[in-house]
C-alpha cells in the first residue's frame, strides 16, 4: 500500500489529469469532426450518386481495412513529405482519428439507413413528400435509433485508441503514465490501475449517455 500511496502523490495525479485532459480534448474534437464527415459520407453512399457514391465507398472500404496506427504514422511522418506541412502530435492524432472514424461511422450510418423498411420511403413519397423531406422527417429519425448503440461503441473505441498516439509522443494519458513509471518502475502497477480507472470512467460515461439517448428516443411522444 505504501507503493500506491507514493505513486499517487498529488504531483503524479496532477500530471495524469493533464494527460487525461489531452485525451478528452483529442476525443471530443475527433468525435465531432468524424460524426459530421461520416454522416456526409454515409448519406453519399446510400443515395447512390452516380460515380461519386462508388468512389466514396471505395475510399471508405480502404480506410476501414487499414490499421489506425498506420494512419497515425502516415499523418505524422508521411504527410509532411506529401504536402510539405508538418502537424504537431495533437493535430496529427486528431486528423488521423477523424479520417479513420469517419470511415467507420459512414458504414454505420449507411447501414442504419438501409435497416429502415423501404416501405417507409415509398409511403412518404406517396403522401407528397420529396425524397429529401422523406429522408429528413421519416427515414433518419428511425435510422438514428438503430445507429446510437454502434456509434457510441465506436466513440468508446476512439477514446481508448488515443493511447496509440503515444508512439508519436502525444502527451495524452498513457504517455504521462509511462513518464511517471519510467522514473520509478515501482509505480508501474499503480499507474496501470490508475489508467484502468480513468479510461473506465470516461468510457462508462459515454455508455450511460448511449443508454439515456436510446431510452429517450424509444419513448413515445406521449411518454416524453
Amino acid at each position: 500500500m505504501a507503493m500506491f500511496a507514493q505513486a499517487y502523490q498529488w504531483i503524479n495525479l496532477k500530471y495524469l489529469l493533464e494527460g487525461l485532459w489531452v485525451t478528452v480534448e483529442v476525443s471530443v474534437i475527433s468525435i465531432i469532426l468524424s460524426f459530421l464527415i461520416g454522416a456526409v459520407l454515409g448519406l453519399t453512399r446510400y443515395v447512390k450518386i452516380k460515380y461519386l457514391s462508388a468512389i466514396v465507398g471505395f475510399i471508405v472500404d480502404i480506410i476501414r481495412n487499414l490499421p489506425l496506427l498506420l494512419i497515425i504514422f502516415f499523418t505524422y511522418f508521411g504527410l509532411p513529405n506529401v504536402i510539405g506541412i508538418r502537424f504537431n502530435p495533437l493535430w496529427a492524432t486528431i486528423i488521423a482519428m477523424t479520417v479513420f472514424e469517419s470511415a467507420m461511422l459512414a458504414e454505420i450510418i449507411r447501414s442504419g439507413i438501409v435497416a429502415v423498411d423501404t416501405g417507409q420511403m415509398e409511403a412518404a413519397r406517396s403522401n407528397g413528400l420529396t425524397y429529401w423531406q422523406a429522408m429528413y422527417h421519416i427515414i433518419l429519425p428511425q435510422a438514428i435509433k438503430k445507429m446510437i448503440p454502434p456509434i457510441v461503441s465506436q466513440f468508446i473505441s476512439l477514446v481508448k485508441d488515443t493511447s496509440l498516439a503515444t508512439i508519436i509522443v502525444l502527451p495524452e494519458l498513457m504517455y504521462h503514465a509511462q513518464v511517471i513509471y519510467g522514473q520509478n518502475t515501482n509505480y508501474m502497477i499503480p499507474m496501470f490501475v490508475a489508467l484502468a480507472v480513468l479510461y473506465f470512467i470516461v468510457c462508462y460515461l459515454l455508455s450511460l449517455l448511449s443508454r439515456y439517448l436510446d431510452h429517450r428516443l424509444s419513448e413515445s411522444p406521449e411518454e416524453a
